[in-house]
C-alpha cells in the first residue's frame, strides 16, 4: 500500500471516502490521500484538518494521517478506522523501517505501541524544542532540535530505533 497527500481531487476522479468525525472541534479545512493498493487502484480518502504527514507500516498493515484535527489510524487493507485522536498535539510522523510509527510533539518523541493512547516517550540527552525529523540512515531517524529555554543551542540528533536511545549526532 502507498500513500500520499494531494490536493482535492475532481469529483469522480476516484473512487472516494469521507473521514469525517463530528464535533464541535473541527475545522473547515480538509486532508486528501490518495491510497494505491498492491493492484493499482486508486482510493481517496477525504480526511478532517488541515494536512499534516501520512504514513504506511506495511509490516503491521496499517496508514496513520496526521491532520490538524485529527490522528487516524487505518487498517490498510480495508482502509477502515481502527481508532482516531482528537486535536493532537503531534507535529511530525515518521515510521521505522521495523513498522513502528514515530511522533514528534512540541518538545517529545514518542513510539506507539499498541494504539494511539499506548505512547512511549523516548527519552533524550536534554530537554527538546522545535523538533525537525529529517531522514532516514538505514534504523536511524536522524532529526534536529533545539534545547528548550536554550534556543541557540541547535543540534543534529538520531534516535536508533533498534535500541530506541536518541544520541546528539
Amino acid at each position: 500500500m502507498k500513500a500520499e497527500i494531494i490536493s482535492q481531487p475532481y469529483s469522480g476522479e476516484y473512487e472516494e471516502r469521507i473521514y469525517d468525525l463530528e464535533s464541535p472541534w473541527n475545522s473547515q479545512s480538509w486532508t486528501w490521500i490518495k491510497f494505491v493498493d498492491k493492484n493499482e487502484i486508486e482510493t481517496v480518502g477525504q480526511f478532517r484538518g488541515f494536512p499534516n504527514s501520512v504514513k504506511v507500516s506495511e509490516k503491521y498493515n496499517e496508514i496513520i494521517v496526521l491532520t490538524s484535527d485529527y490522528v487516524y489510524r487505518l487498517n490498510s487493507k480495508e482502509l477502515s478506522i481502527i481508532e482516531t485522536e482528537s486535536r493532537p498535539f503531534y507535529q511530525g510522523l515518521e515510521v521505522s523501517p521495523d513498522g513502528i510509527f514515530i511522533f514528534h510533539g512540541y518538545d517529545d518523541i514518542k513510539k506507539m505501541e499498541n494504539s494511539l493512547s499506548d505512547m512511549v516517550e523516548i527519552q533524550s540527552p536534554f530537554k527538546m524544542t522545535h523538533i525537525i525529523f529529517k531522514n532516514w540512515n538505514k534504523n536511524i531517524l536522524e532529526f534536529e532540535c533545539e534545547e528548550f529555554m536554550n534556543w541557540s543551542r541547535c543540534e543534529n540528533m538520531e534516535l536508533d530505533t533498534t535500541s530506541w536511545i536518541i544520541n546528539i549526532k
